[in-house]
């Protein structure tokens, strides 16, 4: 959540109820049970960490504001490039691409390809394993199930790339 965030802060300043609409609005339905307080406990931390900071706006409402530090930019910015997956929530990868789409910190076409890139490499390697291993084993069955997934994420990054593609060309058109 910490990383999602930095990463919606990377457009622009922003206070906590403005970053949770972001959040509940880019996960769909998945976002209706996200707690309010979430949010201000992961910008409480990330404050404490150095990463953002903050300022009281004029006027009503009083709210805080928070903007990136270097420290926090850079994070955003690593945190956007690592290719880390089987992830157990799809969610976190998801707000990456919407959160480097809005900030145009990153393409998101192009973090799928870095993603597909490593599936597939993590594919091959449970693809020959399973075939190393003696018809039967259990660790026959516990690789079979790995290529599942990953033959499923692939699935679902090739849906992404649509998607994402599609934006891309939209966008370029306007």
């Amino acid at each position: 959540m910490q990383d999602v965030v930095l990463a919606m802060l990377a457009k622009e300043p922003s206070h906590g109820y403005h970053l949770r609409t972001l959040l509940r609005r880019a996960l769909g339905p998945l976002g209706e049970s996200m707690n309010a307080g979430q949010v201000y406990v992961t910008l409480a931390r990330l404050e404490k960490a150095g990463l953002v900071v903050h300022e009281r706006t004029d006027g009503p409402p009083d709210r805080k504001v928070y903007a990136l530090t270097p420290a926090g930019q850079q994070r955003a910015a690593t945190w956007l490039t690592e290719v880390d997956w089987p992830k157990p929530d799809l969610a976190e990868f998801h707000l990456k691409l919407a959160a480097a789409s809005a900030a145009r910190l990153a393409d998101p076409v192009e973090l799928v390809a870095a993603h597909r890139r490593e599936l597939m490499r993590r594919l091959g390697e449970a693809q020959r394993a399973l075939l190393a291993e003696p018809s039967g084993s259990p660790t026959g069955l516990l690789l079979e199930g790995v290529a599942l997934r990953l033959q499923a994420d692939l699935r679902w990054l090739a849906a992404c790339d649509q998607f994402w593609s599609k934006v891309r060309y939209e966008s370029e058109d306007k």
